[in-house]
């Protein structure tokens, strides 16, 4: 292939990454038909006595409820209390930390906006899976939109306060939190999550076979929401594809975290790369 080709064509290209399996085998459907565990490197040994407290939680109510507690001493992100500030400069009071909470809200209302772009960045940075789009294809490179994008990624305001070693926890987390309880209605140890996802650009997405045949491969972005029901996902486009999401793949599902983190009460986010799909018009 030429260079000039490979320019235009994200989805070839690959970094290294922290969980064992490359990239471009990642991003398979052949990865998704029979999906190994992933960890990402040195997550958990970082933060051993996290995972030591939550092996002691009765249920997924009072887990979670650890897993905020742990984080929030260990990253600053509790508020402080008045005497506290009183005893803090000007520039403290004011400091801004980003915290693995206030990027998921961000992608709750936009996946497009700063905090999508930091999100992106991560599962570029641990999976190696590099986004096809925010706020415009991200096609060849370098172009205005990369530009753009690269720029939110890395930007101090998102970045600061360690957040990708937040995200690292949150995804082992997850992952702990999937093999220890089901999900309603969800049978254990699952594999796969039947998910379901609204989409209006689906001829930009179709990699092979045809939206009217009904079964057919699609390429998503490198961090996608899904739908837990049919009828949730139906909101979001003129077409809904019912996909096989290994579980392996998800970062946040629906119970997962206390209070109010994404805009949908049914929204899982999961990784994306290449899936087989069943469409539906809807």
């Amino acid at each position: 292939m030429a260079v000039d080709d490979e320019l235009d064509q994200p989805h070839r290209w690959y970094s290294t990454n922290l969980v064992g399996v490359p990239a471009p085998v990642l991003a398979s459907t052949a990865f998704n038909a029979d999906p190994p565990r992933l960890a990402i490197a040195g997550a958990r040994e970082a933060q051993p006595g996290l995972f030591a407290l939550l092996d002691r939680s009765r249920d997924l109510n009072e887990a979670r409820d650890m897993f905020v507690h742990y984080l929030a001493i260990a990253f600053g992100l509790r508020k402080p209390e008045p005497h506290e500030l009183a005893a803090m400069g000007v520039a403290e009071q004011r400091r801004w930390r980003s915290s693995w909470r206030k990027l998921l809200q961000g992608w709750g209302m936009d996946a497009n906006g700063p905090a999508g772009a930091v999100l992106k960045g991560w599962v570029e940075s641990r999976f190696g899976l590099v986004p096809g789009y925010h706020k415009a294809p991200l096609a060849r490179f370098p172009s205005p939109a990369w530009v753009a994008y690269l720029e939110e990624k890395t930007a101090s305001r998102h970045t600061n306060n360690n957040i990708h070693q937040q995200l690292d926890l949150l995804y082992e987390f997850c992952q702990w939190a999937l093999r220890r309880f089901p999900l309603p209605g969800r049978v254990m140890p699952a594999r796969h999550l039947r998910l379901w996802r609204g989409s209006t650009r689906c001829e930009e997405q179709l990699i092979a076979g045809r939206l009217q045949d009904r079964r057919c491969t699609v390429r998503l972005n490198n961090l996608v929401s899904f739908s837990l029901s049919y009828e949730d996902a139906a909101c979001f486009g003129d077409w809904v594809f019912e996909v096989q999401v290994p579980a392996c793949k998800v970062l946040v599902f629906p119970g997962l975290l206390p209070g109010h983190v994404l805009q949908g009460e049914q929204e899982v986010l999961a990784l994306g790369g290449d899936y087989e799909v069943v469409a539906r018009y809807a």
